[in-house]
């Protein structure tokens, strides 16, 4: 920014291009920046400058679709300066985008519409999906009019379960087996590969696709997992939750049983402060327990954006806005 005016053209020099691994904490700076530009003058907390948590889901991003983590640059005094970057991933048959940041002093000079060129799938036949703040109407109307159009809000959900019996008690027959139960409990790595199938099944029954990548990284990340049996021991959903607080991925056959598999998860781990649960508007069997739980809406809701059907969002509710 130059004497806290933006720019009104496109910038001299601008280039794209991937990014390399030391520059993930410049655009963490980046992805801070542009959030803390809009959400302050909206009455909202700045992001704490504390970055790690996101530089880990870049890693991630990175790591596995390193050509579709692109930025643009300009030159300064130093050589090159990062003032915006997308990442994007793609899982199967759906291409995601997970981040698209720039700048305040650069927005408004078709820098987001040129990034979105960079990444985006050249296979037709890809479902293109992304995760939109509704407080930023020019992203939304550009990702529409591209064809992702908005479709459910994605609600942030905080707090601790102050009345847990308001998710209800998990059906008879149904038992919980955390996933470090079952990789011990069989020979090998007979244990690993049953959890793997079980949980890629669920995923593309519920979100349409399977992604275990992701959830190598949740791993990484502490995230402790539970695999639900039903009476006949078939497997019928899964969920995660960390000592973070972090809720998520859930994934289920019946989507009443989401109020009790969060009843579950939100009881077998004491968090070091809240818990955090994104679900989807079509998650009521979610949303109205956890709610009359002692849960509040939190900031925002995001908007989920597609350019057709993928996922039943009504039994799965995602890792994060940025990270399905």
């Amino acid at each position: 920014m130059i004497d806290g005016t933006r720019s009104t053209r496109s910038p001299a020099g601008l280039a794209y291009r991937p990014a390399g691994p030391d520059e993930l904490p410049a655009c963490a700076a980046v992805w801070r920046l542009a959030i803390n530009d809009y959400i302050v003058r909206l009455g909202q907390n700045e992001i704490p400058a504390e970055l790690n948590p996101v530089i880990r889901l870049f890693i991630h991003l990175q790591s596995s679709d390193p050509e579709r983590f692109v930025v643009a640059t300009v030159p300064d005094t130093s050589g090159e300066r990062i003032i915006a970057f997308a990442a994007a991933l793609v899982r199967e048959r759906l291409w995601y985008l997970s981040m698209l940041f720039v700048l305040p002093e650069f927005q408004g000079v078709g820098l987001g519409r040129g990034l979105l060129a960079q990444v985006r799938p050249a296979d037709g036949a890809m479902v293109r999906a992304l995760a939109t703040d509704s407080a930023q109407p020019i992203s939304n109307a550009l990702y529409a009019s591209d064809g992702i159009v908005p479709r459910m809000p994605l609600l942030s959900l905080t707090g601790l379960p102050q009345r847990p019996e308001a998710f209800g008690a998990l059906p008879s027959g149904i038992v919980p087996l955390a996933f470090d139960e079952i990789a011990a409990g069989l020979p090998d790595s007979q244990g690993h590969r049953m959890l793997v199938e079980a949980i890629d099944t669920l995923d593309r029954e519920t979100l349409g696709v399977a992604h275990p990548i992701d959830h190598r990284f949740l791993r990484t990340e502490s995230r402790r997992g539970w695999l639900y049996r039903g009476p006949d021991g078939t497997p019928v959903g899964y969920g995660y939750v960390g000592e973070a607080g972090r809720v998520g991925p859930v994934a289920v056959r019946d989507a009443d049983l989401l109020g009790p598999v969060l009843g579950h998860l939100t009881s077998a781990v004491v968090p070091r402060g809240a818990f955090a649960i994104w679900v989807g508007g079509a998650a009521d069997r979610a949303l109205v327990p956890a709610l009359q739980a002692g849960f509040r809406l939190d900031q925002f809701p995001v908007l989920l954006c597609w350019d057709r059907p993928f996922a039943d969002f009504s039994r799965y509710l995602p890792i994060s806005p940025g990270l399905l």
